[in-house]
């Protein structure tokens, strides 16, 4: 696999850092082993972990080889919206994993595509992530896109690097938002005690930006619809929360009382658009809001 070209647009940051800001598909743990393997390299030598970046400086990533699939295919149902040889594009239940991980070695979206893409999935993300660009959380449901090969892969993560795959989600929160517009701007890391959570975190934490606007509002409860600019990991969750208004449904970032009819946050990925890596036409793709997200809505107006 050919090395892939980073060019360095800060003065000062860690070269590990900078790998994981550029290739969403890389932790910066994930980047620091490559960097401890000699697999990243300026001007020919290998870059040590602590190097800081200059603007202008190309640093070649050598990415490890796909290993062979350790997931199963497996013959679950997919709701697919969009579909050519490049990408797919499924719309995800809620409550189905996305890879197979600790606790689910099985049942996930990877499975399923394994079953009915075959071999056709790019590797750049290793053995139980074929042909994953992005993810979603478990209990939010919507639409998520996977490459089908390493050309497309590649592509679509820069085009979440660069912001033009565009993401749009539906989702209602507790209380009462009195804009009908707003931005939280607030970079998101781990979460300094519960490492399984993820906070607003203004020092270390990277980049992270959501806008909302208001589609209804209810006596407690307001619908809105969120565009991510960044991809950070539960973010909505997290920046609605920074506000005071956690999704409701979240008993992580919000009420730990579980919501009846509802397996988790109310978080739809309604509207996904990207550039074609092949054709370069922007194609965009929705679906409809899911029966749970409907009986939520449907619950609130009787209410008012």
């Amino acid at each position: 696999m050919e090395p892939i070209l980073l060019r360095a647009d800060r003065d000062g940051e860690r070269a590990d850092q900078f790998i994981a800001r550029l290739v969403p598909e890389l932790t910066r743990s994930a980047a620091q082993r490559l960097l401890e393997e000699g697999a990243v390299t300026l001007a020919g030598r290998p870059v040590k972990k602590n190097y800081k970046t200059a603007p202008g400086d190309v640093l070649a990533v050598a990415l490890p080889e796909p290993e062979p699939v350790d997931a199963v295919p497996q013959d679950i149902p997919l709701d697919v919206v969009y579909e050519d040889g490049d990408v797919i594009v499924v719309n995800k239940p809620v409550g189905m994993v996305v890879h197979p991980a600790a606790g689910h070695p099985d049942g996930t979206l990877v499975n399923a595509l394994l079953y009915h893409c075959g071999e056709s999935l790019s590797g750049i993300n290793g053995a139980l992530r074929p042909g994953i660009v992005h993810r979603i959380d478990r209990d939010t449901s919507g639409l998520l896109i996977a490459a089908k090969n390493d050309f497309a892969h590649q592509a679509l993560a820069e085009q979440l690097q660069d912001h033009s795959l565009y993401r749009e989600y539906e989702a209602v929160c507790v209380g009462t938002l009195r804009e009908d517009a707003g931005t939280v701007d607030a970079p998101i890391g781990r979460h300094p005690v519960e490492r399984k959570k993820m906070a607003v975190d203004r020092k270390n934490g990277r980049a992270a930006v959501t806008h909302w606007q208001v589609l209804a509002r209810y006596p407690g409860y307001t619908h809105i619809r969120c565009r991510l600019e960044t991809g950070r990991t539960h973010q909505i969750r997290v920046h609605m929360a920074s506000i005071g208004h956690p999704l409701l449904g979240d008993t992580v970032y919000g009420a730990k009382k579980p919501v009846p009819g509802l397996a988790g946050q109310c978080l739809h990925a309604r509207r996904l658009s990207f550039i074609h890596p092949r054709t370069g036409e922007r194609v965009t793709v929705e679906c409809p809001l899911p029966d749970y997200f409907t009986q939520v809505l449907a619950r609130l107006a009787r209410r008012a």
